[in-house]
């Protein structure tokens, strides 16, 4: 028996949220700029998170494929309009989820192929935060002593990697995934003005399809990935050793944020097509490039 089928029903309670029309000291669109970055646009935030992947086939069990980890690095800055230029970048690596190493290849357990696992790569990962009445931009509960601010992202949108000419690695032509987050802090943080950022923890679900360095095709199924983290409060000081040790030889301009605006945004999806276009991504290592 599942331990949670222990536990006593929870009930909700009963009232109906109603947005209200001023805002107030947590439905503010300043407590969602410091909780998300900084009021000080030279100060960096940074969001670590760590978590697991599985993969969910039509009537089978779910799979437990890799541990995740990676960090977002954000600077925050109001424009002449009054909206909040969200600045970042991000990555992410895949780990075994019985040793925790960084995996650079993967055997591939639905078609007995080894591949070359890519990290994540995302810059830029900008976003544009309206400044509507004062208001936070993004759903708020009140939990007492606590504040919860959620983002509910569900996405579609033509894949990048269109199957006709992506076909080992795209498994639709369309992309379909769900980003939701939740940002938990305290209200005591928020009432304090003397923090143009405050302290914040997360949690992070995303439901997408498969990765397309996994060279999965179009085989039914998706990936569930679960994570937790927080705002760091040394910034990248704070990361574990081995993944900043990895950003800083692979790519260090991720322990910075961007400086300025720019557009269009990077996603998995987008810097794969890049990497296998100029050839600077081999899908398998070399003893298995026959059977790519």
């Amino acid at each position: 028996m599942s331990p949670v089928a222990t536990l006593p029903p929870v009930q909700p309670p009963q009232r109906q949220w109603v947005k209200p029309s001023k805002p107030s000291p947590i439905d503010n669109f300043e407590s969602f700029v410091r909780v998300r970055g900084s009021l000080d646009p030279t100060q960096e935030a940074v969001y670590y998170w760590t978590g697991s992947i599985h993969a969910q086939e039509p009537e089978k069990p779910a799979r437990h494929l890799f541990d995740f980890e990676g960090f977002n690095i954000a600077r925050t800055v109001i424009d002449a309009q009054g909206n909040c230029q969200l600045l970042t970048r991000e990555m992410a690596v895949y780990r075994d989820p019985e040793t925790h190493e960084i995996l650079k290849t993967w055997e591939n357990p639905y078609s007995g192929k080894r591949v070359n696992v890519l990290p994540v790569w995302n810059d830029p990962v900008n976003n544009l935060l309206p400044n509507q009445g004062g208001l936070s931009p993004v759903a708020v509960t009140d939990l007492g002593d606590k504040a919860s601010y959620s983002i509910d992202a569900f996405l579609s949108y033509p894949s990048p990697l269109p199957r006709q000419t992506y076909a080992a690695y795209s498994q639709s032509d369309t992309y379909q995934g769900a980003e939701l987050f939740n940002f938990y802090v305290d209200k005591e943080d928020l009432a304090n003005p003397a923090l143009p950022s405050v302290p914040s923890q997360i949690s992070w679900t995303r439901l997408g399809p498969w990765l397309p360095w996994m060279q999965m095709a179009d085989r039914p199924g998706q990936m569930v990935y679960h994570a937790r983290g927080a705002k760091l409060e040394d910034g990248v000081k704070d990361l574990p050793q081995d993944l900043r040790d990895f950003v800083s030889g692979q790519q260090p301009k991720y322990l910075s944020a961007p400086e300025r605006w720019s557009r269009p945004n990077e996603t998995s999806w987008t810097y794969f097509k890049k990497q296998i276009d100029s050839g600077s991504y081999q899908a398998n290592p070399p003893q298995e490039k026959e059977l790519s």
